[in-house]
């Protein structure tokens, strides 16, 4: 808390081959806190006010993450503010306050490919009493009748299914640990097929982080006048 700060940076000066780089702060991520002229200002002047208690100069005031970068580049006093730590804006080419595509990125750099391991026509809906899911969700309360219902080699442990957008015309009905079950409507897939998605933040920050998850880079420079994806 900004009242702790002048003792943290007391009790750090005291450590032995410890040195005091800079401050920063982190909004949005948990509440959605919007980056403001107010509380970055207050950021600034405490970094003025430790310099000046101190007798130091701090290097690196860092005011966030993506979720500066709408008032960054507002033309608003930046004032002590030299660095904001970028992720999924330059990943997914959105701002998170309210995911608009920034001009000039790709919103589509990673995509998710699935395994199709098993393809059938089964019932929307299984019988017998349900309780709440393995994951203290309620079972589909919709009966559908039959479907096609194809699992794929991917779960909750590898991604965020909520996080996923499926292809047109296949609509994701639920996921365990492992399995990612999906109606596949008209088009039953069998089975060794893959089906590719688009991530948001949630989603690629999972993906990107499960050793279950295999990372491909693939370099795709276009030619003639289109734009370099390399």
């Amino acid at each position: 808390m900004p009242s702790d700060l002048e003792n943290t940076v007391r009790e750090t000066l005291r450590l032995p081959n410890i040195v005091l780089k800079g401050i920063g702060t982190n909004l949005a991520c948990r509440c959605g806190v919007s980056p403001d002229a107010r509380n970055m200002a207050e950021l600034s002047a405490l970094a003025d006010s430790i310099e000046a208690t101190f007798g130091l100069t701090l290097d690196i005031v860092s005011g966030g993450n993506s979720a500066n970068l709408q008032w960054a580049l507002s033309g608003a006093d930046t004032g002590r503010i030299n660095d904001l730590r970028l992720g999924e804006s330059i990943l997914l080419g959105r701002e998170p306050l309210h995911r608009q595509p920034i001009d000039g990125l790709y919103t589509d750099a990673f995509t998710l490919i699935a395994e199709v391991i098993e393809s059938k026509v089964k019932p929307s809906q299984p019988w017998g009493e349900t309780a709440q899911t393995a994951f203290g969700e309620e079972a589909p309360a919709t009966d559908r009748g039959y479907i096609s219902q194809t699992i794929l080699a991917i779960g909750r442990q590898d991604t965020d299914p909520c996080g996923l957008q499926p292809p047109p015309g296949i609509e994701i009905v639920g996921a365990s640990s492992d399995h990612l079950i999906i109606d596949s409507g008209r088009a039953p897939l069998s089975v060794g097929a893959e089906v590719t998605f688009h991530l948001n933040y949630s989603a690629l920050v999972r993906a990107t982080t499960s050793p279950f998850v295999a990372k491909i880079i693939i370099q795709d420079c276009a030619t003639n006048d289109e734009p370099s994806r390399c």
